[in-house]
């Protein structure tokens, strides 16, 4: 995607907000039981990682704004010691705006290596296929999905409140009936 016409793009209105200001959503609208969309990140080395990469997994997908705010980095933090609960069937991704960069220093800086930190600032592609970016910040809005190992959604948790935590406990009980 070379350009990014933001105003043709399909948008929503409301669903999430920022300190009481309803945020504008871009891209398409997922329910649970949808095929999940394929995508294409970058890991922190700048290779091209894709949902598919991940196929007979189950897979807990983290989107946060952005890695370098108190809120995100106790999510990751928190989804990186889930992923040390889970079995070998479970792939826990963190996926955010933030330069490559960004996520591999933090990775360093809080010994978090269980989750897959995942950036998708080259051209949004998870975050218009999920429906998931901002459209007054251009980030990556706060939610939890999991994908079964069939490739279908499971399970979406948007973070009505962005500035908040997503509710850890019910996303980690959904992920532990996959996978029972």
């Amino acid at each position: 995607m070379n350009k990014i016409i933001v105003d043709q793009l399909p948008q929503k209105k409301g669903l999430i907000a920022a300190r009481g200001k309803p945020l504008t959503l871009l891209g398409q609208e997922l329910k649970v039981g949808d095929k999940a969309p394929e995508f294409q990140v970058v890991d922190n080395s700048l290779n091209p990682v894709k949902l598919s990469d991940f196929r007979g997994k189950v897979v807990l997908i983290s989107a946060t704004p952005s890695i370098d705010t108190g809120i995100c980095d106790l999510q990751a933090k928190r989804f990186n010691k889930m992923a040390t609960e889970v079995t070998d069937d479970v792939v826990i991704l963190s996926i955010s705006m933030d330069l490559p960069f960004a996520l591999a220093r933090w990775c360093g800086a809080t010994g978090s290596d269980k989750i897959k930190t995942l950036s998708d600032y080259q051209d949004w592609n998870f975050g218009l296929q999920y429906g998931l970016v901002i459209k007054e910040t251009r980030l990556l809005a706060r939610s939890v999905w999991i994908i079964d190992k069939g490739g279908v959604i499971q399970y979406i948790q948007y973070v009505v409140n962005q500035p908040t935590e997503p509710d850890y406990d019910d996303a980690f009980q959904a992920l532990k009936k996959l996978t029972a």
